[in-house]
């Protein structure tokens, strides 16, 4: 069976109707865009640095070690069921219909938040290239929510478009991106290693934090490190690109464990050089949104170089934006198509002439910009808006890799059964399963944990993140429950029947 053939569209119940011609490394570029290390090393270093100190710098491989076993499950499953949507796909072949419908609702949320809080980062980088960009006010307290709301419709407009017109345009844009990127991002780690002026012993200093918080460091240091779980996930986006990509059971696999692996190295050298070619690790400055990397940089290398490299910061961001979307826009199509959504017939239509599907990316804008609307006069619309977005995403992935780990157990799922030349985990399947659940429910319980330092002083707003998730939840089961899943199907006309 040939590469371009061997597509398991047919196999798992669809006709083929998207385009397949994204290749090894678009498919590589869509996940690392996605995670995208100088978007989220950029937007949220001053989180991490203002609860954890230098030391924060740890998070970030106990971070990547935790998402490397959530990767290697999905690595697992991608070579199995090569459809799009992913994280849905993978549940409904693990788990029962209403846990995969609900892992499906959690990361479609997921995907509209996530896009509505990547494309905030432009406010944290554009203004710091040219005070022009600094759009209402100085660009302190309300003016820089307020500027950071328009700077990010304004992205959205443009992902919208790009996803509308075609995959094509997509991964051409998203690859020269992701290109521009990781050069960036080698050099950036080789400047700022050059002109590193503190001891690596800086790495161990808490500078103060955490006195005053229950368990002290500790505590401090659980809040820095949801600096580092903002930016490695999305590493499925590969898979979730699985009809468009060509020989997807070996190519998505790879992708997917590159895209993780090379964000880790890059994203850990970087941050871990910047604080040491930190002039003053004792500037209030590094803690705040309008400071933070993007300060450092510009004081490290100063005038038109670090201007150049603020320029890539806002390539990254605006492909990292691209791939969020993307991405969401696949999801919607795979649960549409099963008539799993309200209006599913209009999201699961593809366009004739582009072999896309155009209304889910107009709708996944709409809504993104009307989450950054609702959130305009919240001071704490970084922090708040990201650890939404990204413990729905541990939920999601956790209705995958827990009803997997059952079925482990049960003996009804082996890796050995894997066919032959695709990704397996073999015998170490069943300790991987059981780290990435543990770790997955371990991080989104300290996401979601009430704190001032994430979700700001006032009373309701501690438990946004709670009362947001609760509302996701309720509403979608709600449907699902008393609706949805009596109409659950493959819609005609996307039936291989």
């Amino acid at each position: 069976m040939s590469a371009q053939s061997d597509d398991g569209v047919a196999e798992f119940g669809y006709r083929p109707t998207l385009s397949r011609s994204i290749g090894r490394f678009a498919s590589f570029a869509a996940g690392v865009s996605y995670i995208s290390i100088l978007t989220g090393t950029f937007q949220l270093f001053y989180f991490g640095f203002l609860n954890g100190g230098p030391a924060y710098w740890w998070s970030w491989p106990l971070v990547f070690g935790g998402q490397l076993m959530v990767a290697l499950c999905f690595a697992e499953l991608a070579a199995r069921y090569p459809v799009a949507g992913s994280v849905y796909n993978w549940s409904k072949r693990v788990a029962g219909p209403t846990v995969s419908w609900l892992a499906g609702w959690l990361m479609v949320i997921a995907s509209i938040v996530s896009l509505a809080a990547v494309v905030l980062a432009y406010q944290a980088t554009l203004p710091q290239l040219w005070s022009g960009f600094q759009l209402v006010g100085d660009g302190t307290g309300a003016s820089f929510g307020v500027s950071a709301v328009i700077w990010g419709a304004v992205l959205i407009v443009f992902t919208t478009v790009v996803n509308a017109v075609g995959v094509k345009l997509m991964a051409r844009i998203n690859s020269i991106g992701v290109m521009i990127e990781l050069v960036a991002a080698v050099l950036l780690v080789v400047v700022l290693a050059v002109n590193a002026v503190n001891p690596p012993t800086v790495l161990l200093d808490p500078a103060g934090r955490g006195e005053g918080l229950p368990g002290g460091y500790a505590g401090a240091f659980l809040i820095a490190a949801i600096a580092s779980a903002y930016v490695m996930y999305g590493f499925d986006t590969a898979s979730s690109l699985g009809e468009e990509t060509i020989d997807p059971r070996r190519t998505a696999p790879a992708a997917i464990l590159r895209a993780i692996v090379a964000s880790f190295v890059l994203g850990g050298l970087i941050l871990l050089f910047a604080i040491l070619a930190a002039p003053d690790l004792a500037d209030p400055a590094l803690g705040e949104p309008s400071g933070g990397l993007q300060l450092i940089l510009l004081q490290v290398l100063g005038g038109p170089l670090g201007s150049v490299f603020l320029g890539c910061i806002v390539v990254a961001i605006t492909v990292c934006a691209l791939a969020v979307h993307t991405a969401g826009i696949r999801l919607v199509f795979a649960m549409a198509r099963d008539n799993a959504l309200p209006a599913a017939a209009a999201l699961a239509r593809i366009d004739a002439r582009r072999r896309t599907p155009v209304v889910p990316a107009v709708v996944i804008g709409m809504l993104a910009v009307l989450i950054l609307a609702v959130n305009i006069g919240t001071p704490q619309i970084f922090t708040a808006v990201t650890s939404v977005a990204v413990i729905l995403i541990y939920l999601a992935y956790l209705l995958v890799t827990l009803p997997l780990l059952v079925r482990r157990l049960r003996g009804e799922y082996r890796s050995t059964d894997a066919r032959a030349g695709t990704f397996s985990l073999g015998r170490l399947g069943l300790p991987i399963n059981v780290v990435a659940v543990l770790w997955g429910a371990a991080m989104a319980v300290n996401l979601a944990w009430p704190r001032p330092e994430v979700y700001g002083a006032d009373g309701p707003l501690q438990y946004s993140a709670l009362i947001v998730i609760g509302a996701v939840v309720a509403a979608g089961m709600a449907w699902y429950l008393l609706r949805g899943r009596h109409r659950v199907g493959t819609l005609p006309e996307h039936s291989s029947e």
